[in-house]
């Protein structure tokens, strides 16, 4: 038996041609991402205080797209899922992002709830007096 026998669960021998040019360029890709979120974080820390409220707002949507970018590279390549057709990609990617969404409405909606749970639900003002019950003393 030869070294590149097929089984037949494989319908193509495997293809080893690229070598390691893309495990490199995907090292430094990701690192260079990875080097950009912690530059950034690390001048969100030492100015924030100094910056306007704006600035670090646009500063930490700049990280967590950086972020989001890492995450897609990172399943494109190691998972396989850039190779894959395009409707094998949304069934996985459109869960995905209902269920990011989901989450994201939850928190919003658990933190309306506690926000009008701790303003006495919107109702108003209580006027009512609590009476205080009068004693009785014993006159015979």
């Amino acid at each position: 038996m030869s070294q590149h026998t097929i089984s037949p669960e494989i319908s193509h021998p495997p293809v080893h041609s690229e070598g390691t040019g893309r495990i490199w360029k995907v090292f430094w890709v990701l690192s260079a991402l990875t080097i950009v979120e912690l530059a950034l974080g690390y001048f969100l820390y030492a100015k924030a205080d100094s910056m306007s409220h704006v600035a670090v707002l646009s500063t930490k949507i700049v990280i967590g797209v950086l972020t989001v970018l890492k995450a897609y590279y990172i399943v494109s390549v190691f998972m396989h899922l850039g190779d894959e057709i395009r409707n094998m990609i949304m069934t996985i990617t459109v869960p995905l992002v209902l269920f990011i969404w989901f989450i994201i409405a939850f928190l919003w909606d658990g933190n309306s709830w506690k926000n009008l749970r701790n303003t006495n639900a919107g109702s108003r003002p209580s006027i009512e007096k609590v009476q205080t019950p009068v004693k009785q003393g014993a006159k015979d």
